[in-house]
């Protein structure tokens, strides 16, 4: 298991099936880097040594359980199980990397299907994404329960309420073991509805006399119908901003998702509403630079400028890490005369995930023999752990990735640790984490490069150079002292003053080359440098 990548096979048959294949983001710490998925060479080292993988099945549609199946998959060539919004968005990743036609097998709620020795059924739950599912595992040594990510909602936008009547019987058949979100597992009482925010957004919106804007989670489709239903009661038009808004909207569109009276006008046509009869769905709400809301703020997008009399809602949740950009933008913001709402301040947001007595219920109604929390930090793992334990769970086990786990007979038992790190996508490529590419470029974001290039000709003379380029290097020392020429002189007073066959030597050449530099930098900068030397030879 690692970001939501999932393996279940029976001992000793050399059958897998797995559940899930997602993403994280890169931050800063990893420059150039944009997805970072799990690291599935275990996996294949399994198949090449002639293990079968009998298919992906996927839970929902979230960038963390989904992100990299189209880059994974290549090495895969499986079968992928999904519902039809999530298959999709799956669709649609395919389609970005060049893939077409993926072997994509659409799966009704609540269908119930046979992948080799397992006998699967989808358990509709609610979350934060459109058509999200329980699995239900039978095989010959018991039935396990993966939940995904889920919430009870009594009252969901869209969508059914969770399945409380399969969950029983399947509880009443005996599970073997729950594999069960920890989330929100240090939060009391339960993650709220879908409909109450609802009721808050239109409120609040019919409350603003200037331009509105909403940013949320584009895949919670819930929240975007929300916002729709309250600009009609608000007797406002919707304008959508933003590629991964266009695209979720399209794709609930085209599985049918949308109810009728749902419409949309174009940003050309907005701007050309009064401001009081105009709301402004935008991606963003992470504080992401690129997105809506950020070029906004920076009042760079091409389609609108907000300032005095203008409202923004946050109506998201502030994802830890993403701290920094959420508020800079909100500055930015309010420094243009916006009035910003956070969900701080008034209820226009909940969580996609169990609170305490969310998982009460859910442990009331299954009653599994063992439970394994996953989907958390650790310390969220071992308190679900804690939880299950106080509700009668016999047994508990906190997984870690790449552990793996025997649930059967006699279960669960950690029994191997099998390697589970990360795969950093480098534009097309997938690097491991301890890649020359990515730790060089790790040390030129801290550093810069200089470079240092010399020419001799056949007899060993010296006829080009030195010649150096310097990237990321300060132009001038505190004293106003330029850098660069500095370096160029003591350079030139080097090569004049090396014996001969030091100069002849390149190992010994670039050895004085980045000593010399060195001396340089070190009192003047505080740094090294990332020091390159080329040496040509006639």
């Amino acid at each position: 298991m690692n970001l939501n990548m999932f393996a279940l096979g029976p001992a000793n048959a050399r059958q897998w099936m797995m559940i899930d294949c997602g993403v994280t983001f890169a931050g800063d710490e990893w420059p150039g880097i944009d997805l970072i998925t799990p690291d599935h060479n275990y996996l294949l080292d399994e198949l090449d040594d002639g293990a079968d993988l009998l298919g992906l099945v996927l839970t929902h549609g979230h960038e963390d359980h989904i992100g990299a199946v189209a880059h994974l998959w290549p090495d895969l060539d499986c079968d992928i199980y999904a519902t039809p919004f999530t298959a999709e968005l799956v669709r649609r990743k395919f389609h970005e990397v060049g893939i077409k036609n993926p072997p994509i097998k659409i799966i009704d709620l609540g269908a119930r299907f046979s992948l080799g020795g397992f006998d699967l059924e989808f358990i509709t739950l609610t979350h934060s994404i459109p058509e999200p599912n329980a699995i239900a595992i039978r095989t010959k040594f018991g039935t396990v329960l993966h939940t995904g990510d889920w919430k009870i909602d009594p009252m969901p936008v869209l969508g059914d309420v969770t399945d409380r009547t399969t969950l029983e019987d399947l509880g009443r058949e005996g599970v073997m073991a729950m594999i069960c979100d920890s989330t929100n597992v240090l939060s009391e009482g339960r993650s709220g509805s879908e409909s109450d925010v609802a009721e808050t957004l239109a409120q609040i919106i019919g409350e603003q006399t200037g331009r509105v804007a909403v940013t949320t989670f584009a895949s919670n489709v819930s929240r975007l119908l929300s916002v729709c239903r309250a600009a009609q009661v608000t007797d406002r038009s919707v304008c959508l901003l933003g590629r991964s808004m266009l695209r979720m909207m399209d794709v609930a569109q085209q599985v049918g998702l949308l109810p009728p009276g749902i419409s949309f006008v174009e940003p050309s046509e907005a701007g050309y509403l009064p401001h009081n009869k105009v709301l402004y769905l935008c991606t963003g709400s992470q504080g992401e630079s690129r997105a809506a809301l950020g070029r906004i703020a920076r009042e760079d997008h091409p389609e609108l400028s907000l300032g005095e009399g203008d409202t923004v809602l946050f109506s998201s949740k502030i994802i830890p890490g993403n701290e920094r950009g959420i508020f800079d933008l909100i500055n930015d913001l309010t420094d243009l005369g916006v009035t910003v709402i956070t969900a701080e301040e008034t209820y226009i947001h909940v969580s996609g995930h169990p609170c305490r007595d969310e998982l009460r219920d859910m442990y009331g109604w299954v009653k599994p023999e063992a439970a394994i929390p996953v989907h958390g930090e650790p310390r969220h793992m071992r308190e679900h752990a804690r939880l299950a334990e106080e509700l009668g769970v016999g047994r508990t086990l906190v997984p870690r990735n790449g552990d793996m786990i025997r649930l059967a007979p006699d279960g669960p038992v950690r029994i191997d640790q099998v390697p589970a790190g990360r795969l950093y996508l480098d534009g097309r490529i997938l690097l491991p984490e301890d890649s020359r590419a990515l730790k060089s470029r790790r040390r030129l974001a801290e550093e810069g490069v200089i470079v240092v290039s010399v020419a001799f000709d056949a007899k060993g003379r010296l006829v080009g150079g030195p010649a150096v380029t310097a990237l990321g290097v300060p132009e001038e020392d505190n004293e106003g002292e330029p850098l660069l020429p500095l370096i160029e002189e003591t350079l030139e007073a080097l090569m004049a003053s090396l014996p001969r066959p030091k100069m002849a030597d390149d190992r010994e050449l670039e050895t004085h080359i980045r000593r010399a530099i060195r001396a340089i930098l070190a009192p003047r900068w505080g740094k090294r440098g990332d020091i390159l030397a080329s040496i040509i030879r006639a």
